[in-house]
């Protein structure tokens, strides 16, 4: 058999993993707070106002996007004019220009947050 074949199931595995236990420690930090007597309410405080998620998600896809945009047309200036070799210049940008982007996009959420 191929080792290969094996990375797709686990990455499915993993983040499969990750999800379930997020929602069954969260059921049972509920439920504990229930059996307190206490409301699971406050973990949705009705003083504070939150950002809604989908313009979270859009902030930070947008960013990413562009992030990854520019860096691929910093790393094609790189290799046309000042001859940075292709198998540096590419991932090199790209990945720090879509780190740079998703950073961006987390202080641009912290501030809207505040303004909410």
């Amino acid at each position: 058999m191929h080792p290969e074949i094996i990375i797709i199931p686990v990455m499915f595995g993993v983040i499969f993993g990750i999800f379930y236990l997020f929602i069954s420690a969260r059921n049972k930090e509920r439920l504990a707070l229930i059996e307190k007597g206490a409301d699971a309410s406050i973990f949705y405080g009705k003083d504070r106002k939150v950002t809604p998620m989908w313009k979270v998600i859009i902030i930070n896809l947008a960013l990413l996007s562009m992030g990854i945009g520019i860096g691929i047309f910093i790393a094609a200036f790189l290799h046309h004019t000042l001859g940075v070799d292709e198998d540096i210049a590419y991932p090199g940008t790209i990945f720090l220009m879509a780190g740079i982007g998703l950073f961006s996009g987390y202080y641009l959420t912290k501030k809207l947050n505040e303004d909410a």
